[in-house]
């Protein structure tokens, strides 16, 4: 059996490598861009610019890492059916109410096209792609079932960050529920809702991505989220939602925890 790689075959390898660190090391970039302006965020709440500067940021980030792990053209092609598959969501949800309940945007996002704020599909496609790689971590594997267990994990892993984002967003004025529910605000079909969509996400990115090559950096971003949401939630936002921040934190926590232990099991 041959173990050595001939110089061609390194060269090969590195020639692959090569656009893969320097996608590695965008998403770097864009990743401490992004935790500088959510600190700025923590302190001007009421700012929607930097809101919108974060979402954009973030789903740079995402989408860089996930150049990186599956190459470009399957991580954009990845990033633009989950964006799909959230604005039309979107677009049925506030026309319809399904599947997240009866809710309406506040007007203080844009562009909004159809009604919906772009940056709302952004962040569909931006946490989709870092919960895919999550679930990727947690449940590897090519078997039916497995593929199966990995896309239900990932949409778990990506409606865990709803239970920070709905409550953030309807504090600040982004989106208000026309019947207020039980969590702060937000009723319970939001949560149903979610792990729908939610669902249809992970199987389009799996679809079209399959798992990725390395994954490291996506892990790295959704726990950067959860970490940094948790904190705003307990210490940073006036008046502090210790509530949200343990709840949230715990369920984002928990995807987080696995990834990594998957990883340090290796």
């Amino acid at each position: 059996m041959r173990t050595t790689e001939t110089p061609e075959e390194a060269r090969t390898g590195d020639a692959r490598r090569g656009p893969g660190r320097r996608f590695a090391a965008a998403g770097a970039f864009l990743l401490v861009a992004m935790i500088c302006a959510q600190v700025v965020t923590g302190l001007l709440p009421e700012d929607v610019r930097m809101t919108t500067l974060v979402v954009v940021l973030f789903a740079g980030c995402a989408l860089a890492y996930a150049a990186a792990g599956h190459g470009p053209a399957r991580a954009a092609g990845a990033f633009a059916a989950a964006a799909a598959v959230g604005y039309a969501a979107e677009w049925i949800g506030i026309r319809t109410g399904l599947p997240f309940g009866d809710y309406r945007y506040g007007g203080l996002l844009w562009p909004s096209p159809g009604g919906v704020p772009l940056i709302v599909a952004l962040a569909w496609a931006g946490m989709g792609l870092a919960a895919w790689a999550v679930a990727c971590r947690i449940v590897p594997g090519r078997s039916r079932r497995r593929a199966a267990a990995r896309a239900a994990t990932g949409a778990l892993a990506l409606t865990a960050w709803d239970l920070f984002l709905d409550p953030q967003m309807t504090r600040l004025g982004l989106w208000e529920w026309a019947d207020a529910g039980p969590y702060r605000g937000v009723p319970l079909s939001n949560f149903a809702g979610w792990l729908v969509v939610s669902l249809l996400v992970m199987v389009v990115i799996g679809a079209v991505a399959g798992e990725p090559v390395r994954g490291g950096g996506l892990v790295a971003l959704y726990t950067v989220m959860a970490v940094m949401e948790t904190v705003a939630f307990a210490a940073v936002f006036r008046p502090p939602d210790p509530l949200v921040a343990a709840v949230g934190g715990a369920a984002m926590g928990t995807f987080a925890l696995l990834a990594w232990r998957r990883r340090w099991r290796r």
